[in-house]
């Protein structure tokens, strides 16, 4: 058994399960030393923890067509994960649990599996290890992976996306286009980009009785999960504020002099992703700023970006694009905040 805990293949993948189960065996041998009750390890379950409200309705909605997209985002990302592990002789950490868990979650029920996994393929290597891995990277590995195939398979992305209200109670079925009425093209996105009028109310929008991407419909869930990550200290509560703020700034100032144009505030918070991303995907700790300061800059940037794109763009989504763009940003935020802060030292002498 030791033998094969020391294989260069099998020890990644060993270890990761070993700490995931039982925590790191690496001790100090005394001393006085002061405790930190949040390590990675339990950041990383309470942020699966709140997502499970979004998973439970998504499996609920969509059955088993939702359990293997889920199933098949893990697969295929701690796989290549765990070959990059090999190949680095480096550990599994545990962002990939999230990444691969929110992965599925922003995507439309409708779409292939083999496609799924291209995407996350895609996300995991191109949107961290080829930065140097968790801790390197400047953009979020699942939008990253989203981001590829709504480029490359820009039609799974836009269209057949499933009512919920009628593949509700078909757990077992995989192709939707066998249940009447379970495909529709629509999405409360589409009939504000179209200047339509909604035909879902609040409610339904908040109880996730529209269609949309398969985690982001149950919205008072997202909301729960949100507050939770933001009480247990796992998230700044201050770039969904200033997110979500913004949005509601800027939708409300602009619905009233452009109301054919930019979609009420009620509309632009309660549909899309907007609450997946402000709770769940800004506020990732790597990719996002860290400075206090530049985590409201960060979030008001993200309204900014997220209202001029639903609104003037060819996109009916602006969340994921905002969050790119965002992340790019934040290492140049950071950097102003503290240079702000911190003056250096040859400007400290020019200013005495």
């Amino acid at each position: 058994m030791n033998k094969l805990k020391e294989n260069r293949i099998v020890k990644p993948a060993w270890e990761a399960i070993d700490f995931f189960l039982k925590g790191s065996a690496e001790v100090t041998a005394g001393g006085a030393h002061i405790r930190e009750g949040m390590d990675i390890k339990r950041m990383m379950i309470l942020v699966v923890f709140a997502l499970m409200p979004a998973v439970v309705m998504s499996l609920y909605n969509y059955g088993m067509k939702a359990f293997w997209m889920i199933f098949f985002s893990y697969l295929f990302g701690i796989t290549t994960e765990w070959i990059f592990a090999i190949v680095k002789r480096e550990e599994i950490h545990e962002g990939i649990f999230v990444t691969c868990m929110i992965y599925p979650l922003v995507l439309p029920p409708t779409i292939p599996l083999w496609m799924l996994a291209v995407g996350i393929v895609f996300g995991v290597f191109f949107g961290k290890e080829v930065f140097g891995g968790t801790g390197r990277n400047i953009f979020n590995p699942a939008l990253v992976g989203r981001l590829f195939i709504t480029i490359a398979f820009p039609f799974y992305m836009s269209s057949s996306y499933v009512n919920p209200l009628v593949s509700r109670g078909h757990f077992f079925t995989t192709d939707f286009a066998a249940i009447p009425d379970a495909i529709t093209s629509a999405t409360p996105l589409t009939f504000l980009k179209a200047g339509e009028p909604m035909v879902y109310s609040a409610w339904q929008l908040l109880m996730g009785a529209a269609p949309g991407s398969m985690g982001e419909t149950f919205r008072l869930g997202l909301i729960l999960g949100g507050i939770f990550l933001m009480v247990t200290k796992v998230s700044s509560w201050r770039i969904p504020v200033s997110y979500i703020g913004t949005v509601l700034v800027l939708s409300g100032a602009g619905h009233i002099f452009m109301p054919e144009t930019i979609s009420a505030p009620v509309y632009q918070i309660l549909t899309g992703g907007l609450l997946l991303g402000a709770f769940f995907m800004a506020t990732d700790p790597v990719s996002s700023t860290y400075t206090q300061a530049g985590k409201v800059i960060y979030g008001i940037g993200l309204g900014v970006f997220t209202v001029l794109i639903r609104s003037f763009s060819g996109y009916t989504e602006g969340v994921m694009f905002s969050i790119i763009l965002m992340n790019a940003f934040g290492p140049l935020i950071d950097s102003y905040m503290l240079d702000r802060k911190y003056k250096p030292l040859e400007l400290k002498k020019e200013a005495a």
